[in-house]
């Protein structure tokens, strides 16, 4: 796998090579990562659809706020904000994501965040790093479902989750995408409807 800093420059050649392409005219492109030859979309839509950029680390924020239409980030974390900022962000879209699992008990919601999501306990940037899906769980195997209960927002208590969107609130992000977690949607759509989006 390239490193993290290639990966980088591809995503940011990557998006030159949509934004051209998005001009509507016969595309020509050579780059380091890509080339295009006589391209063109035939079926563009009236405005193109917004680029924005996923960013956990500070270079991939300043990528987001130069190159991107906005920001998504999985951590409430103003350094990143900032850093998109002074990069070009400011005034652009930020979503956070909250992963959350709702659950009528706090004990159930733990049990299934831990076998359904356990990555969003893992620690520091391995999450990131780690280049195939058997990493991953041999990473998950050593997340405990005490890691979950820190990591993620479970169980019925409203004001759990209302702190966990107010800490992105607080960070700076105008958007909260939140991510239940398991398969009851139904539960967690009346949950939020009833206790949690009236209070925010």
């Amino acid at each position: 796998m390239a490193p993290a800093s290639t990966r980088l420059d591809m995503l940011d050649e990557a998006i030159a090579v949509i934004r051209e392409l998005w001009k509507d005219e016969n595309t020509n492109f050579e780059g380091e990562f890509y080339v295009v030859e006589n391209a063109r979309v035939d079926s563009m839509p009236e405005e193109p659809p917004p680029i924005y950029v996923a960013a956990a680390a500070e270079n991939a924020a300043e990528l987001a706020g130069r190159a991107g239409d906005g920001l998504i980030s999985v951590a409430p974390n103003r350094d990143i904000l900032e850093r998109f900022d002074r990069a070009g962000g400011e005034g652009k879209p930020r979503y956070g994501q909250l992963h959350v699992c709702w659950a009528q008990d706090e004990a159930d919601a733990v049990k299934t965040a831990h076998e359904v999501w356990p990555n969003s306990a893992i620690k520091g940037e391995l999450g990131q790093e780690l280049p195939l899906p058997r990493h991953f769980e041999q990473a998950a195997e050593m997340v405990s479902e005490d890691d979950i209960a820190q990591a993620v927002p479970c169980g019925p208590d409203p004001e759990r989750h209302l702190e966990a969107i107010r800490e992105y609130v607080d960070a700076g992000f105008d958007h909260v995408y939140v991510h239940q977690i398991g398969e009851d949607q139904e539960g967690f759509f009346r949950f939020f409807e009833r206790d949690v989006l009236p209070k925010l």
